[in-house]
């Protein structure tokens, strides 16, 4: 169906003024939030407390200190009036990590998959409650660096493979966390999109691509009213990503208009020079050499004149001025109440615990993230009399608990999350088996189970003459400061571990209603797809520590499966466009050049552009139930900065300086895409509808861009009004000539479909 647009007569509000981190927008709400008094407020507040300090005292805000209760610290500093506590910094994206009695959430690739922003702010705030419980100040997450490579060992931290959908689970998970009083630390500033040799490479990417692709999910971070910004270990264009001043000067405080500091990853810094080009905090701070690069150095330059101090005093600003709008200068704000460095020194840990009901949470955002990719009518169960459960994947941590390996650096049972600092400390995980055995004992449904991967003779003897077979096959990876089964931090190839391909093919011979459940950081390759008896197949993903009632849930059809795909799975590795670069560093080549060859050309963009059919494209998912689409609308919004709107609509460059970015009237809503959907099943479900832009060639865009979607639930048969909104920002491109975002010349095609490659309805934008 095609449609073009008409004008409404209807006005916009440009801004949701007097927005506070305690009074956020509702979810849903695409009025973009305005900050800008809150921040006033703080800034006014950490001027005062600053004002009579010394360069040295202001230098203290700056130099992080190691050795602490938390993984990181900033130094007490008494002001006139008052005493600023220093800050407690602690990972994680998806748990308060090292720490007793607290979550372990679905990672951040899992949330994504739910395409769900209610879901994702609420599970935003249930990891601030646990952030604030144990009296951290700076929460390092949310982490949204992109799935450029797709055996990227921390892409399981992130949210996919798209800008937009990293950038909208950003924003929610920023606006949930930081609503409990918690500073959220966005990570990593930027092109972080591998794990081998990231202190020694050079990411080059050029100028439209770094704004398009992956600067957007900070943009999306910043209008979210982000605490923090962490920039990376890589160099970027063969400068440091922490000492880049282009990068954290013009782009991220500039042109985007970060309020907050900017926080080195740990040993980021170069040197004291990086001050000056736009770092606000170093840590651990001091260097791996010996030394620090502020602390004494940073006081010596700024007396010296070599840095000013008016930039130091632009740095306190910034690290103190989030406190203030956090409300953490409050008595009631907790202090640090354990010591990630010995959990069982009994004068500095109160173990208190923060878990609440956040089970809840896990479950069901676990739940709303699992992909059913395939289903021959074996889902879901109805009271089986016999099922078989084949591979360790489907087992409790069979040797010392779910805690056995450092950093989860192995795995020993059920994979549910990733290795590195950005995972985190189990109070428990219920695997597949105990979770299945519970409902297989309800329904009196014979349940046996094998949990050897490599004995493929005895997994087929127990998968036959069983009414079902589930077989249970898992791939992981991590941050390179860990390593499992030679796996450097990145996956070194996207098969299946354990011998589970040759598992599946093993239990499929045998039985010809073979189910596969998936439990992987990212996509695998499936030689055993097409096999005639292979009647489902699960993607499980990593879904934290209610990982096995998660399963069951949507197994059991107690919850019908909506999630989608947040990246593609391909038939093969050379199917993706960028390649994880294997370099290492030499005398000669001090820096691993890693070259953003494909450009705007990531993930399904690039199977788009080279027609290439994947196994599986982003934003592929089944359903229980089916929808149909129908009636599409598209209506263009009045708005109220007529100048700067006409100027961007005949695509001449928007405003620039300051704020070009974040300018509050690119992104409040410019048009309204209204259809309807209807529910054609017999199942109650959520469909996962999906808005893509199809740009003029003269645009030099990617065929399709993902800019809209929306989780919609429908009772079986029942019908509603479906509208999504477009701003000026989604449908704009980089002029790296004028440096602004302007709308490409010519008729902008909107699909609205099911997936990139299930399209429903067609519409256009004309100029």
């Amino acid at each position: 169906m095609l449609t073009s647009v008409v004008f409404a007569l209807a006005g916009a509000a440009v801004a949701r003024a007097g927005t506070t981190p305690f009074t956020p927008p509702a979810v849903g709400d695409r009025t973009p939030p305005d900050f800008s008094s809150a921040w006033a407020e703080a800034y006014e507040k950490a001027a005062a407390f600053i004002a009579d300090l010394s360069i040295e005292e202001k230098v203290n805000f700056t130099t992080g200190l190691d050795v602490s209760l938390c993984t990181g610290t900033t130094p007490p500093i008494t002001g006139r009036n008052s005493t600023f506590p220093g800050l407690c910094f602690q990972d994680g994206p998806l748990a308060v990590r090292d720490i007793d009695f607290t979550t372990v959430f679905p990672a951040g690739v899992n949330t994504a998959a739910t395409w769900s922003r209610s879901l994702i702010r609420s599970r935003g705030v249930a990891l601030g409650e646990e952030f604030r419980g144990k009296g951290v100040n700076v929460a390092f997450a949310p982490a949204m660096n992109m799935a450029r490579v797709v055996n990227a060992g921390r892409n399981f931290e992130g949210f996919g493979a798209d800008p937009y959908l990293a950038g909208e689970a950003a924003f929610e998970t920023i606006i949930g966390l930081q609503s409990t009083g918690v500073q959220s630390c966005a990570k990593h500033f930027v092109d972080n999109e591998q794990e081998h040799g990231r202190m020694f490479s050079s990411s080059n990417v050029d100028d439209r691509t770094q704004h398009e692709i992956y600067a957007m999910p900070f943009v999306k971070s910043v209008l979210a009213g982000v605490a923090e910004v962490m920039c990376s270990e890589n160099g970027v264009n063969q400068t440091g990503a922490c000492g880049n001043s282009y990068l954290l000067n013009t782009i991220l405080k500039g042109e985007i208009g970060h309020n907050g500091p900017v926080i080195s990853d740990w040993f980021a810094t170069s040197g004291t020079s990086d001050a000056a080009n736009g770092l606000d905090i170093t840590m651990p701070g001091y260097a791996i050499g010996g030394g620090s690069p502020f602390g004494g150095n940073l006081t010596a330059a700024v007396k010296a004149g070599t840095i000013s101090e008016d930039r130091l005093d632009d740095m306190a600003l910034r690290i103190l001025a989030p406190w203030y709008l956090l409300g953490q200068d409050a008595d009631d704000y907790p202090k640090p109440n354990y010591n990630v460095n010995d959990l069982n020194d009994p004068l500095t840990n109160e173990h208190v615990d923060v878990q609440g009901e956040h089970d809840k949470v896990v479950r069901e955002v676990g739940a709303a993230s699992i992909v059913l990719l395939k289903n021959e009518g074996a889902l879901p169960l109805k009271k089986p009399r016999t099922m078989v459960l084949v591979g360790s994947d489907a087992a409790p941590a069979r040797t010392a608990g779910p805690n056995e390996f450092a950093l989860n650096a192995g795995v020993d049972g059920v994979l549910t999350v990733g290795w590195g600092s950005g995972t985190g400390t189990f109070t428990y995980v219920v695997s597949p088996y105990e979770a299945l055995a519970l409902r297989a004992r309800k329904d009196h449904t014979t349940m046996s189970w094998y949990f050897n991967d490599w004995n493929t003779t005895a997994a087929a003897i127990a998968a036959a003459n069983q009414e079902v077979a589930f077989v249970f096959i898992q791939s992981d990876s991590g941050e390179e400061i860990g390593s499992f089964e030679g796996n450097l931090g990145d996956r070194n190839n996207i098969t299946a571990w354990n011998n589970g391909d040759k598992l599946v093919k093993a239990v499929a011979n045998a039985n010809n209603n073979t189910v596969v459940v998936v439990h992987s950081v990212g996509p695998i390759t499936m030689p055993w797809l097409e096999h005639p008896n292979i009647t489902a197949i699960v993607w499980a993903g990593v879904s934290g520590t209610e990982a096995g009632n998660s399963l069951a849930d949507v197994l059991y059809g107690d919850v019908n499966p909506s999630a989608r795909l947040p990246y593609t799975i391909a038939k093969k590795i050379t199917d993706y466009p960028a390649r994880l670069n294997e370099d290492n560093a030499t005398t000669e080549q001090p820096l691993i050049q890693i070259d953003y060859t494909e450009g705007l050309y990531v993930d399904y963009r690039h199977f788009d552009k080279s027609n290439i059919k994947p196994l599986f494209e982003f934003g592929f998912g089944l359903s229980y139930t089916t929808f149909n689409y129908s009636d599409l609308s598209i209506e263009a919004i009045n708005g109220t900065e007529s100048d700067l709107e006409a100027s961007w609509a005949s695509s001449a460059a928007g405003p620039t300086g300051n704020g070009t970015t974040t300018a509050l009237w690119l992104h409040q809503p410019a048009y309204n895409v209204t259809f309807t959907l209807t529910n054609s099943g017999g199942v109650d479900g959520t469909e996962i509808v999906q808005l893509y832009l199809n740009h003029p060639k003269s645009a030099k865009e990617p065929p399709s861009i993902l800019r809209g979607f929306e989780d919609i639930y429908l009772a079986a048969g029942a019908s509603t009004s479906v509208s999504l909104s477009l701003s000026r920002y989604d449908l704009s491109v980089w002029d790296v000539v004028s440096q602004s975002w302007v709308r490409p010349k010519g008729t902008i095609g909107v699909t609205i479909g099911a997936s990139s490659r299930d399209a429903r309805l067609k519409g256009s934008i004309a100029q």
